[in-house]
This record gives structure tokens, C-alpha cells and sequence, in this order.
């Protein structure tokens, strides 16, 4: 609103940061998801005969696996539906996909910048293990290069990326044979020194530096045109 360009830009925020949203908006799009359903208080036990187990539960604003519990049992699941709608009025159930790792394509104005597998936590079915002490806390990663990522893992991470918006996006992607299914769409993901730059290195920092550069150009023509409508030759910074 203040017109100051960003790379997390507020509509990403909101449409990223609900679980929800983002696994109807792929459905509508006919972009593979695992298996789900949308459950309320009022529906949850009825929803835990229909289900299979064992399930992934969701609160819609989650993030690094904290509000997500994997129910083995109705019993497990029952339990985790009362614990969760303590604080939500909404979960997603998703069925459970097990692989050894999940693909994150970064994406930056509509083209990737980068690949990596996050392996999930030693012992653990998730990439994060909030319970584990130590270096056992978090998965190993490694970067692929793009030329040697699935197509199909390659080509939903980008469709997925632009249903949401032009900025920088981490789509989470689970690979089952040749079908890729999006886990979620992360606004402003992280990128740490030797993980997502490991094999790009400086590179990846001057793509962000010249998607700014892109943003306050527009952004100052933008400024220079509302001045004067009439003018044909706008002044770049």
C-alpha cells in the first residue's frame, strides 16, 4: 500500500499461509495433491469411519510441521481432532504419502532458481522432529541440479507457484513413481548458506538482487507515470 516493492508480498502471505485455501485452489486446478478432506467440529467423527489411515492432520496456518499430526488409528485421530480444533475451526486431513525425501523447487518470477530434497528427520516421518534434541532435530538436504529434476516434479512446482502470484515461492513436492503431488506453497522460503545456494552459490543471491532491481524499476516508472501520463520516456533507476 505504501508502494515499497517486496519479494514477500502481502497477497502471497495470505493465500500461502492457509492450508485450506492452497489444497482447493490446486484441486480447482486440477494439480495432483494427496487425498483429503476438510473437517469442522461438527463433522470430525463422522469423517473418522470414511477416511484412510493412517492420515496426516493439518491446522490451516501451520508452519515447519508444528499444528501437524499423523494419526495411525481413529482413536489417534479423534484424539488429535479435539487437541487441534482447540485453537482452529478448521483442519485438513490428507492422506499419508510416505517417501525418503521432499523435493522444494524454488521459484522466482515464474522460473525455478533452484532444487533441493529435504530427507525427512532420522527415525521420524517428517522433515522436522520438534521432539528430537540435537543435530537428529532436522533432515539432510541436498541440491539438485534443475536439468536433472523430474520433468514432471519441475512442471507442477511451476504451475502450482504461478497460481499464486510472480514472487518467491518454495513448492514442496512429493514424488510417487511418475506423479508429483503438491504438499504445500511457501511464501519467502528460507535460504541458508550451503543448503539451497550449495550449488549456485553467488548466483542465486544476484537473481534475488536483479528481481529487486526489476520491482523498484517498476515501481519508479510507476511513479513517474501518475506524475505525468503524457510522458514517453520513463527514467530508470
Amino acid at each position: 500500500r505504501v508502494g515499497m516493492p517486496v519479494i514477500d508480498d502481502p497477497e502471497s502471505i495470505r493465500r500461502c499461509c492457509n492450508k485450506v485455501f492452497l489444497s482447493e485452489l490446486m484441486l480447482r486446478n486440477r494439480i495432483p495433491t494427496p487425498q483429503g478432506a476438510l473437517l469442522v467440529r461438527g463433522n470430525y467423527d463422522q469423517m473418522s469411519k470414511k477416511i484412510n489411515y493412517p492420515t496426516i492432520l493439518k491446522i490451516p496456518n501451520g508452519s515447519f510441521s508444528i499444528g501437524v499430526h499423523k494419526a495411525e488409528t481413529r482413536d489417534e485421530f479423534v484424539h488429535f481432532c479435539r487437541e487441534l480444533f482447540a485453537t482452529s475451526s478448521i483442519l485438513l486431513a490428507q492422506d499419508y504419502v510416505p517417501t525418503d525425501f521432499d523435493w522444494r523447487i524454488g521459484v522466482l518470477d515464474g522460473s525455478p532458481l533452484y532444487a533441493c530434497r529435504y530427507y525427512m528427520s532420522k527415525g521420524h516421518w517428517q522433515i522436522y522432529n520438534h521432539q528430537a534434541k540435537g543435530k537428529n532435530k532436522e533432515g539432510e538436504s541436498d541440491c539438485v541440479p534443475l536439468r536433472h529434476v523430474p520433468r514432471i516434479v519441475l512442471d507442477t512446482a511451476l504451475k502450482a507457484a504461478s497460481l499464486i502470484g510472480d514472487s518467491l515461492y518454495g513448492v514442496d513436492i512429493k514424488q510417487v513413481g511418475d506423479k508429483a503431488m503438491v504438499i504445500e506453497v511457501n511464501d519467502n522460503p528460507s535460504i541458508d548458506a550451503g543448503v539451497e545456494d550449495q550449488l549456485i552459490g553467488a548466483a542465486l543471491y544476484q537473481r534475488l538482487a536483479e528481481a529487486f532491481q526489476k520491482r523498484l524499476q517498476a515501481n519508479r516508472q510507476g511513479i513517474l507515470h501518475q506524475q505525468d501520463p503524457h510522458r514517453k520516456q520513463l527514467v530508470n533507476i
